[in-house]
């Protein structure tokens, strides 16, 4: 027998390859479990409308608890998803996994792009444990710089070229120090504007190319004037992310 030779047919080398082989396929399986703890077990829609449960191949991790931070409370996953909000939709024919069709305004009901997830009714948090995202009249520490544009008390069009409202406000982001959102009155009440969905002119001028000017009204709003949940944002980007389709109808259907 040569050298590492444990017996006529077997060697070091030999053992060591299975050994490998064991421990690569006992980490992809690992791996591939740990991969579902966030939006597993699937929903599977059958043909006449039942939901079914699918784990996968491999089946489902371990629960494991995972402490959030500022005393925010913990989230167990995988574990049971948070109740989700009533689907104003229909599916355009009766086979399995149809395309949905709005049933109402999609923009309001968070349909397609305009849909939201659902998170937690808190704001986030700096690491201090204040707000992160606030008005300037909040955190005056904070400031529009000389050089830039101030769009506080310009008009806001949306892409049909109507006034949609007036800036009153910029919101903050305290923690990378760069403004989040736009705070405009739209008569009666106050909504906010992604900055990230407003273009700004020189002069100050804010245009949104994603929704109308008259549904600017229709923005969610907040529940606290000084301050924005995670789940009111999630909401709000939604909204006029929604619009680049649904805001007017000769934005539905192909193009070719």
């Amino acid at each position: 027998m040569g050298t590492g030779a444990i017996t006529g047919y077997i060697d070091v080398a030999q053992l060591a390859l299975y050994a490998f082989w064991i421990f690569f396929f006992l980490l992809v399986r690992h791996l591939h479990r740990e991969g579902k703890r966030e939006g597993w077990p699937l929903a599977v829609t059958g043909i006449k409308g039942e939901i079914s449960m699918v784990e996968g191949n491999g089946g489902m991790p371990d629960p494991k608890t995972y402490y959030l931070d500022n005393g925010q409370g913990e989230r167990v996953k995988p574990g049971p998803a948070p109740a989700g909000y009533e689907l104003k939709a229909a599916p355009i024919s009766g086979h399995g996994g149809a395309p949905l069709h709005p049933t109402g305004d999609p923009m309001v009901d968070g349909v397609g792009p305009a849909a939201w997830a659902i998170r937690p009714e808190a704001p986030d948090l700096t690491v201090d444990g204040e707000p992160r995202i606030v008005p300037l009249r909040v955190d005056q520490a904070h400031k529009v710089n000389s050089r830039d544009p101030d769009p506080r008390g310009c008009e806001v069009t949306g892409c049909d070229g109507v006034v949609g409202g007036t800036v009153v406000d910029l919101w903050v982001d305290r923690a990378e120090p760069h403004f989040r959102y736009a705070e405009v009155d739209v008569g009666g009440h106050h909504v906010l504007l992604p900055m990230t969905m407003a273009r700004v002119s020189s002069s100050g001028a804010v245009k949104v190319k994603s929704i109308r000017g008259d549904q600017f009204k229709l923005v969610p709003q907040l529940a606290n004037p000084d301050q924005v949940t995670l789940q009111e944002e999630d909401k709000i980007t939604a909204f006029y992310g929604g619009g680049t389709l649904y805001a007017t109808p000769d934005r539905l259907g192909p193009w070719l």
